[in-house]
């Protein structure tokens, strides 16, 4: 168990713990499409992840990474097909943090939250684009920075 998670709920950390899914869904998703590439990519993503995140985050994608391509895989055959209705059920997901990280350390939270950035624009940038640029799309740069969750870092 990650120490940070001490003062969550079960509900509450499977969130966290689901959270780079529902960012994987949201961003893959942004442009009615949810391509292969964007799906492999972020699983290696997770991977890389949990041996080369900050140092207090490495427990977390450890975790992460234990379920992250069977929860990926089955919530794509659960949820309806349409990416504009998963978008929507991932945001609700994501927005979950608003109420999550006031309750993690502060530094730990801030830390979370600029990686889970970091990780939606790896994945914006994981299909398109001519030698890097132009990559992330219209609709996923709307999305990318996570400006649904509030910044610990403000409050």
């Amino acid at each position: 168990m990650i120490q940070e998670f001490n003062n969550l709920t079960e509900d509450e950390m499977e969130t966290l713990l689901n959270t780079p899914v529902w960012i994987t869904l949201l961003i893959a998703g942004a442009d009615n499409v949810i391509d292969k590439k964007e799906i492999e990519d972020a699983i290696h993503i997770t991977k890389h992840k949990k041996t080369r995140a900050r140092e207090d985050l490495i427990n977390y994608y450890t975790l992460v990474d234990k379920k992250f391509a069977t929860n990926l895989q089955g919530l794509l055959e659960l949820l309806p097909e349409d990416p504009k209705e998963i978008s929507e059920i991932a945001m609700e997901n994501i927005r979950k943090l608003n109420d999550i990280f006031p309750k993690l350390e502060k530094s730990f939270a801030i830390h979370l939250y600029e990686s889970l950035k970091d990780f939606s624009n790896k994945i914006a940038k994981s299909t398109g684009g001519v030698l890097g640029y132009l990559s992330v799309g219209y609709e996923e740069a709307k999305l990318v920075d996570l400006k649904l969750v509030n910044d610990p870092s403000k409050s």
